[in-house]
């Protein structure tokens, strides 16, 4: 990318003209405080229906399958309620993290009466995206897919259908904790169901034939040589045929274990980037872009809402709700051409060319 001076524009920059403000339009009817923020998005919409429709099919196994035929009383109260509220907790979060406004730039600000009551001073500059129209705040992207800049954007993910960003992030971290915790805890009760109902049926089959253990493998008994089958009761495992037992429950281990690794990958990726004040699309970018860091404990904070209670683990807390954008978190300071030719970004006001492909602007991280 050419770097541009940044004394070169000293005399442009705070000319509104300069970014060509009359093809901003800014829309007609903008959306009142409190509107519920949805992206219509087909694979997105996909996507958060598979996710509910994967949660819904564990919920389906783990009750119907394992915990309401179980003899176990105990154990399958303690268990029901752990992983029930689990899976609440974890499709609350998915909604939250779906329908909550990621932190969006306002669209189409880039006005010219806008950008004159910003009164830039010398070495003062602008970002304007030249998709949405909108003057972009420090640590902003554009996301093709919300079609909006999102501050603090870590990611586009089509499971919650949302970008990731300042307002959302802590919904999204929870929601892929409790999904991961749901999964431990499906793919521990398989294994004990397993282990269970596999020695409990031989038990039954040796009690049957009214011998022990030692006297089968000294009589050396096989199935094949009995003429009437021997009927042994299985409704204390299921109350399903074993072989759609069998299939439901190696069904669940694949999709728990699937997505114990994907959400615990994402969850420690979500945690560090937030321990380090630094989004995916930054991380990316880091050698090109040198900028101060907040510590990572008051970054923690900020995210899920405070100091350290219960709230951080709630779907239904918010975060620290940030300030209102003032004139100032509009405008970048450039102090010198050294420091520009240090983060290797051009210090023009001008609308950047969307043909350029590694344009800092349009990065899009996307979950697979």
């Amino acid at each position: 990318m050419m770097l541009i001076p940044a004394h070169h524009f000293r005399d442009i920059e705070r000319k509104p003209e300069y970014l060509q403000p009359e093809k901003c339009i800014p829309p007609p009817h903008p959306r009142p405080a409190g509107t519920m923020w949805f992206i219509r998005d087909g694979c997105g919409i996909a996507c958060a229906i598979v996710t509910w429709f994967l949660v819904l099919y564990a919920e389906f196994v783990v009750l119907f399958v394992m915990l309401i035929p179980s003899r176990d009383y105990v154990y399958s109260v303690i268990n029901g309620l752990v992983f029930n509220l689990l899976a609440f907790l974890a499709l609350a979060s998915h909604c939250r993290a779906m329908l909550t406004d990621p932190g969006a730039v306002p669209k189409g600000n880039a006005t010219k009466e806008f950008i004159e009551s910003l009164q830039l001073k010398p070495g003062q500059v602008v970002y304007k995206c030249p998709k949405c129209c909108s003057i972009k705040p420090d640590r902003a992207h554009h996301c093709s897919v919300c079609k909006r800049c999102i501050r603090k954007m870590d990611h586009h993910c089509p499971w919650v259908n949302n970008c990731v960003g300042e307002n959302n992030q802590k919904y999204f971290v929870l929601f892929t904790m409790y999904i991961a915790l749901i999964s431990l805890h499906a793919l521990i009760m398989v294994g004990f169901h397993f282990l269970h109902c596999f020695e409990e049926d031989w038990t039954n089959l040796l009690q049957a034939y009214g011998l022990t253990r030692e006297e089968t493998a000294e009589a050396r008994i096989s199935l094949h040589e009995i003429k009437q089958p021997l009927k042994v009761s299985s409704t204390e495992c299921s109350s399903f045929s074993p072989p759609t037992t069998v299939i439901l429950l190696i069904l669940l281990c694949f999709e728990g274990l699937l997505f114990l690794i994907f959400t615990s990958v994402m969850f420690g990726t979500q945690v560090h980037s937030i321990c380090t004040d630094e989004t995916g699309i930054e991380r990316l970018q880091r050698k090109k872009q040198r900028r101060e860091r907040r510590g990572s404990w008051k970054s923690v904070k900020e995210t899920f809402g405070g100091d350290f209670s219960l709230n951080w683990f709630n779907p239904f807390s918010g975060p620290c709700h940030p300030k209102p954008l003032s004139d100032r978190d509009w405008v970048r300071q450039v102090s010198s051409v050294s420091d520009t030719e240090n983060t290797e970004t051009t210090t023009t006001t001008t609308e950047e060319p969307s043909e350029e492909p590694k344009n800092e602007d349009f990065v899009e991280l996307v979950d697979e």
